[in-house]
């Protein structure tokens, strides 16, 4: 039997804190994306605390009568615990050297890690058809541990929302885009 995991990147948000909610047009784009998935099966929702998170996939949520439930693990990757005016660069970096952290931040790593054991214990849980809603760069953490060929490049590539299918059969992952 295979398992499927979709991997959702939030809607356009108003900034980058944990309280930052969407935009309208994020709000938007949040029932488009309940809209592409009506034709799917989904058993479980769990995703990331951020609210931007939350708010992208409670119009699905609430057509599929399908409880939220909420992770830590998927929070957004913290860089560094403070402002770093070169953040761009620094995040590059981080895709070559991938145990490079800065000021209280986590490695690419640690963050990959993270949110890695999220997605392997949803692979051995019941769920045949899981929904994880993350953010942009632990998201690209994810994808990297299982095709070496995600790098920094595809992060930048990236669109909100964006949706990746990861598929578990006889222990052989597969990973597809499947937004447009």
């Amino acid at each position: 039997m295979a398992k499927h995991i979709y991997v959702i990147r939030h809607c356009e948000a108003h900034g980058q804190s944990s309280d930052a909610s969407l935009t309208e047009q994020g709000f938007q784009q949040a029932e488009v994306l309940a809209d592409f998935f009506t034709d799917k099966k989904i058993d479980r929702i769990i995703t990331s605390p951020f609210l931007r998170a939350i708010q992208t996939i409670e119009p699905l949520s609430k057509r599929g009568n399908i409880n939220i439930e909420i992770d830590e693990r998927l929070a957004e990757r913290i860089l560094s615990t403070r402002d770093l005016p070169d953040w761009y660069e620094k995040l590059q970096a981080t895709f070559t050297d991938m145990d490079l952290k800065f000021d209280n931040g986590e490695s690419s790593n640690e963050a990959m890690k993270r949110i890695v054991n999220v997605v392997e214990k949803t692979f051995k849980s019941e769920s045949e058809h899981t929904m994880i809603v993350s953010h942009g760069n632990i998201m690209t953490l994810l994808l990297k541990n299982y095709n070496s060929d995600v790098d920094f490049q595809f992060w930048t590539l990236l669109s909100n929302p964006d949706v990746f299918q990861l598929s578990v059969k006889d222990h052989e992952v597969t990973l597809e885009r499947i937004w447009e």
